[in-house]
């Protein structure tokens, strides 16, 4: 697939069947990049190979000097020397490389590595990353496109306050102080299901971490962190994409391997909103239900993501009535409303306050995936629009969801690559 020429075109469609939940995005290219702490093997299962940021991922750590195999939905991660200096990279980009930064200067003591791409959400600075990497001892700069780090005489153990409950900086600090010499505390870390994930993976391979709920996380460096075996946790936001299209659609579905627990508060607004789906014993069954309007606000886990913000939109459009959504996370990621406006939705943006007219039809229309979650909200809107829906870029989409075209059409839904 050329990503620069990728279009879906989609067309109204009733989803049923079952599909399964791959393993998570935002998980897998954490472990991914905290597998540059150890010379030993890792193995990732349930791991979502088809994602192209994971691909991007790869390459990183192959270019670094490390040798992956991947087979079906499983990865092994092998080095045969120490892992380079400098991550020199001429193709897309991705947020994690901040991850990669810390891993590396964690292990080897410096790095040097391209600046962060990723979904353009406005202000994504990386001054926290910066900022931890300092207090821990290293020197950190910019240099010809790329950030910089070196700690002459290694990380050492810190206190981390951080402001905001940043999800990259929490996981940034857990990678650099696992080897740091040692305590570090992290203050105010942002708790949620992937960086519980990443604290476990670390602990499996030799890491000491303790979580003491969102006030703080303790990590006691180690001399050194070994190979292991670990399960990529369920993919939240994946799931509640599944069960936001089965209800728009009027749909009968089962998702399997549903993570209940990570989107509790998800689910409550869904029910509460129309949605009518049933708990079975790792799945969730959504048959029928109606969407009504909907106010929701996103915010640190648990509470709803600015990921799945989008998604409310389009079930807002589907519901007859007023819908509002407010973004505490990434205030103004209201960027796509002006896409799914040419499919005909109609909206309204008040400071930070997005108000979605719902119940108006909405037809298919030429439209642009301005990033992933932007992306995956005009491929919903096409299931339940009047006629073809062509959207350009749907790379973007590619880039969190595994195999998305291919679990789409085995659900009856009508995608196709234009």
């Amino acid at each position: 697939m050329n990503p620069e020429k990728c279009e879906y075109i989609v067309r109204p469609s009733r989803l049923q069947g079952k599909v399964k939940v791959s393993g998570a995005k935002n998980s897998a290219l954490r472990l991914l990049a905290a597998s540059l702490l150890t010379d030993e093997k890792i193995e990732l299962t349930n791991y979502p190979a088809n994602l192209l940021d994971a691909q991007i991922h790869v390459g990183m750590l192959e270019a670094l000097g490390k040798k992956c195999v991947v087979e079906d939905e499983k990865i092994t991660i092998y080095e045969e020397k120490a892992p380079l200096k400098i991550l020199n990279w001429n193709k897309r980009s991705i947020r994690n490389t901040l991850l990669i930064l810390g891993a590396l200067v964690s292990r080897i003591g410096e790095a040097k590595v391209p600046l962060p791409g990723g979904c353009n959400l406005g202000e994504r600075k990386f001054d926290l990353h910066e900022m931890l990497l300092r207090n821990m001892g290293a020197k950190v700069w910019i240099e010809d496109n790329m950030l910089c780090a070196k700690a002459e005489n290694g990380l050492k153990g810190a206190d981390i306050f951080l402001p905001i409950r940043s999800t990259g900086a929490t996981e940034n600090s857990m990678i650099c102080g696992s080897l740091a010499e040692g305590i570090t505390r992290v203050w105010n870390p942002h708790i949620q299901p992937e960086i519980l994930d990443l604290a476990r993976f670390l602990n499996e391979m030799g890491a000491k971490i303790e979580i003491f709920g969102q006030e703080h996380i303790k990590i006691t460096g180690v001399k050194k962190l070994f190979g292991t075996r670990h399960s990529v946790i369920a993919d939240n936001i994946e799931a509640v994409t599944w069960l936001i299209a089965s209800v728009i659609t009027g749909g009968d579905i089962e998702i399997i391997d549903f993570p209940f627990k990570d989107v509790e508060v998800t689910l409550i607004h869904l029910r509460q909103s129309g949605a009518k789906y049933y708990l079975g014993d790792n799945s969730l069954i959504v048959r029928g239900g109606t969407p009504y309007p909907v106010e929701i606000s996103t915010g640190p886990y648990p509470e709803i993501k600015s990921d799945v913000q989008p998604l409310f939109a389009v079930y807002g459009a589907c519901a007859k009535g007023s819908s509002k959504i407010v973004d505490l996370r990434f205030p103004g990621r209201y960027c796509y409303t002006s896409e799914l406006a040419k499919m005909g939705l109609q909206y309204n943006i008040n400071g930070n306050i997005l108000e979605i007219i719902g119940g108006n039809p909405l037809n298919g229309a030429q439209v642009r995936a301005l990033d992933l979650r932007a992306g995956i909200a005009l491929a919903l809107a096409g299931l339940v629009a009047k006629g073809e829906t062509r959207i350009l870029d749907a790379w973007q989409i590619e880039r969190g969801y595994d195999n998305f075209v291919e679990k789409l059409i085995s659900l009856g839904g009508n995608i196709r690559y234009g």
